[in-house]
């Protein structure tokens, strides 16, 4: 969440020249309105709309760019030359990698080698993927399987877009001002852009303000703080159903579903407030790439989770107590590395490196693959030593389980006419009756009594919308089962453009291995 206000909030200030945190105030204020009063229905159809914006803004952008620098040809020749007219002499600050057109870097001596890139990077990714609420609360609320899938589909095509609209324009964002991103002395960037150890971040932001006309400026001001907002309230909402269902409703089981709702609203409030907070580290960590900062913090928390659930799905003999162990020791072992990145900075450029050795020689991306490994030997032992879940609690709930045969439901008693006659069972009926029509009276009572705040306040929380469903709607029949089943043509579709997503992303990663 800090993230994503930071790398808003330092759009908008290179735009407007606002400070930083007005500009945080304003970018939440926005955002927390349409979540708050619009749930997960809102976030879904702003973020189809903001999607079809962030397009047309970032291929005009993409276009220009390369333009500019004279295509990809252009920019592989021009991007060594962009170097800063102030740096040190006789060292290597401010001078573009050799290796900076290819993934596979060297593995001992490169910011991103090859074996971590590969591994290391793809285990935080597979957490994204399949365990982030944020893309999980997306997938569940798809209409069937195919829907499910086809988003993900979609999604992988979009994923292939951000190394030509997003990277490479960063690229050439470093060749047409490189005094400003690429900026080596810690007193000229603190000008820049405040923070002294690099500008990297603004590279974006730069090339938006000084190559489009202003027509298309507009636009693609939109287009960034629609993709803020939409991370934002996806946070938002995510967190908020986290919170109250899994951590409340466990500790208060009887809560009002009114008091859920203010619980998950005052929650964002609180989590906003830290994340802010924390912005100044998230400004100064990692040598002021943002990337960087996200990459880091992913591989030290979410390999044990996603060892875990790969765990789940495909072995049958993991069980709770084993998932509980790992997801510990691998969660504490991660925030010690964390708490030892911020205690022990990394050295601006040209400064000697006594960082301990666990940090100074592990790459974060290595300690990503040695977390891993840790979790799911943790899970393994300990799921072997315990005892096996049984059968009917993983049924339909691992790769190996998923055909499995829906559990009955066995139909509701009825009372028989014995019941009816019995006056205790009579008294039973008529108290919720009664009960439930005097509630109906003072519910009309209180709200022609509400004040405009009041119900501006039930208004935010959702609260209105829902009394006014529950007394227009039935009471819904309980929902079948989900099903696997495909139609088999659109499975067929869905399986080509699966085969097209791979073989683009393996071409991808060979031409600029």
């Amino acid at each position: 969440l800090q993230v994503d206000m930071y790398a808003g909030a330092l759009f908008i200030q290179q735009a407007l020249q606002w400070d930083l945190y007005i500009a945080v105030a304003g970018l939440l204020a926005i955002t927390a309105v349409y979540t708050v009063s619009g749930g997960l229905a809102a976030v879904i159809y702003t973020d189809a709309l903001q999607t079809l914006i962030m397009l047309v803004g970032a291929v005009s952008l993409m276009v220009f760019s390369f333009i500019e620098v004279g295509g990809l040809e252009g920019l592989q020749t021009k991007y060594f030359d962009a170097i800063p007219s102030i740096r040190k002499e006789n060292s290597s600050c401010g001078l573009p990698r050799e290796d900076a057109f290819h993934i596979f870097r060297d593995p001992v001596t490169s910011d991103l080698p090859w074996p971590g890139v590969l591994v290391g990077m793809t285990i935080p990714s597979l957490w994204y993927w399949c365990t982030d609420q944020v893309i999980v609360q997306r997938s569940l609320a798809a209409k069937n399987l195919s829907h499910a899938k086809g988003g993900s589909l979609m999604t992988s095509y979009l994923k292939i877009l951000p190394l030509f609209m997003m990277v490479m324009p960063g690229m050439i964002s470093r060749v047409l001002f490189p005094d400003l991103v690429a900026c080596a002395d810690p007193e000229i960037c603190q000008k820049v852009c405040g923070n002294p150890s690099g500008c990297s971040d603004i590279a974006y932001p730069k090339l938006v303000l000084e190559l489009l006309p202003v027509g298309l400026r507009g636009l693609m001001m939109s287009v960034m703080v629609a993709a803020l907002m939409s991370s934002l309230t996806s946070i938002f909402n995510s967190a908020s159903t986290i919170f109250t269902m899994d951590l409340w409703k466990h500790f208060r089981p009887r809560c009002s579903e009114w008091e859920l709702m203010i619980v998950g609203r005052v929650f964002v409030l609180v989590l906003t407030a830290v994340s802010i907070l924390w912005i100044p580290l998230v400004q100064a960590g990692q040598g002021g790439q943002l990337f960087i900062y996200i990459q880091s913090i992913s591989s030290y928390l979410q390999p044990p989770v996603a060892m875990v659930f790969i765990l789940g799905c495909f072995w049958k003999r993991a069980n709770e107590k084993g998932a509980f162990w790992g997801l510990v020791v691998g969660l504490l072992l991660g925030v010690i590395r964390l708490v030892l990145d911020f205690v022990y900075p990394e050295p601006q450029c040209g400064e000697p490196d006594g960082r301990p050795g666990v940090i100074k020689y592990m790459h974060y991306l290595y300690f990503s693959m040695v977390l891993a490994a840790i979790s799911t030997l943790i899970v393994l032992v300990v799921s072997l030593a315990t005892e096996p879940p049984a059968p009917e609690m993983i049924s339909r709930l691992t790769w190996f389980t998923r055909g499995d045969p829906p559990p009955k439901q066995e139909p509701a008693a009825s009372p028989g006419p014995a019941a009816a006659k019995d006056p205790a069972a009579l008294q039973l009926e008529l108290s919720p009756a009664l009960e439930n029509s005097s509630d109906d009276n003072k519910c009309k009572w209180s709200r022609s009594g509400n004040s405009k705040l009041l119900s501006t306040f039930l208004w935010l929380c959702g609260m209105e919308r829902r009394q006014e469903a529950a007394e227009s709607t039935p009471k819904p029949e309980p929902l079948p089962v989900a099903s696997l089943e495909e139609k088999p043509l659109v499975k067929h579709i869905l399986n080509i453009n699966l085969l097209i997503c791979v073989c683009a992303g393996i071409f991808l990663w060979a031409y600029f291995a």
